[in-house]
């Protein structure tokens, strides 16, 4: 009998959620997504230690003997994820998602020279922009600078996305990719409730179900990816969704089991479904995201964490670059 991942992979594409390049050649993901705290905890791994003392020796080089190791650091932390992306692409054979600095998630401006400086990282070191997803978090102005950066050919992956009001900013926008954060919104409910709640009842997975059945019934081409889970209960009831990104620890648990894993999301079905249809301009957006306060405090807190783990990044990089100039 099938894996529960190989049925899995048969119906939907799986994608790793980890900076953790050991878990990815376990589980051979088609694509594989990282976010600002798990290229922070993978860059305190000793196993890592060489990429980033890399990162650091070439920003060495590259700011000039008379930089300041403040100005060596910052260098250092514009170039380590997408030298994280570029060892991951050497084992997947799809996509890499590298984010964007999530404390640009209001600047449309910066968050679009942030992301051509980060295609042009991976275009330099001979990887097309076919193969990277710029990670950009679902603020109105992060989707508007996705709808720019897609016009431009580099492909965006949506993120930090809590409820249909940015989904369909984002499809509208024509994004490549967005992904629903499932546990997150679990996580909401059970603390605003006080409840447990069984996979089929599970907020979270109720959401990605609503937006995936919206995008098919109206044909848009952006793709679902269900991210963020806390439990198979939630991967098994999205089954059949276009992407899911797992954690190595979910996928090590669908590996170890053998029980059927029927597909639960169908597009030949949602074509069906009587859905009512949206236009979202900023004013409806800004509307419907105060609105919805799960949606409002998560992609809040998910900003601030994101933020504070660029911060501890920050200091984990002048901390290593202080160490190799003493051992210099």
């Amino acid at each position: 009998m099938a894996t529960q991942l190989e049925q899995l992979r048969s119906i939907t594409t799986v994608v790793s959620d980890t900076g953790d390049i050991n878990s990815i050649k376990q589980y051979k993901p088609t694509d594989a997504t990282t976010n600002p705290s798990l290229i922070a905890a993978a860059a305190g791994m000793p196993e890592y230690a060489s990429i980033v003392d890399d990162v650091l020796t070439n920003a060495r080089k590259e700011a000039g003997a008379s930089a300041s190791d403040e100005d060596v650091a910052a260098l250092a932390f514009k170039t380590l994820a997408v030298a994280f992306g570029r060892k991951i692409l050497e084992i997947v054979p799809g996509r890499v998602s590298t984010e964007v600095d999530a404390r640009l998630s209001y600047d449309i401006e910066a968050s679009l020279e942030t992301a051509r400086d980060i295609i042009a990282q991976y275009e330099s070191a001979g990887i097309s922009r076919k193969r990277v997803l710029i990670k950009l978090a679902s603020t109105w102005e992060g989707i508007k600078a996705a709808e720019i950066l897609e016009q431009e050919g580099i492909h965006c992956n949506m993120t930090l996305l809590f409820g249909l009001h940015q989904a369909i900013a984002c499809a509208e926008a024509k994004v490549t990719l967005i992904s629903p954060f499932v546990g997150r919104i679990l996580d909401w409910y059970k603390k605003d409730t006080g409840k447990d709640y069984t996979a089929t009842e599970d907020p979270g997975v109720k959401s990605v179900t609503t937006i995936y059945n919206y995008y098919k019934k109206f044909g848009y081409k952006t793709v679902v990816m269900g991210a963020s889970f806390r439990n198979t209960g939630e991967i098994t009831e999205l089954a059949g969704c276009d992407l899911l990104t797992i954690a190595p620890k979910l996928l090590g648990e669908l590996e170890a089991s053998t029980a059927e894993l029927p597909k639960k999301l169908d597009a030949s079905k949602s074509a069906a479904m009587d859905i009512e249809k949206l236009t979202i301009d900023k004013a409806t957006f800004d509307k419907m995201h105060a609105a919805d306060r799960m949606a409002t405090d998560k992609l809040k807190e998910g900003i601030d964490g994101f933020s504070k783990a660029l911060e501890d990044l920050e200091k984990l990089l002048a901390k290593r670059l202080s160490e190799l100039t003493v051992n210099a």
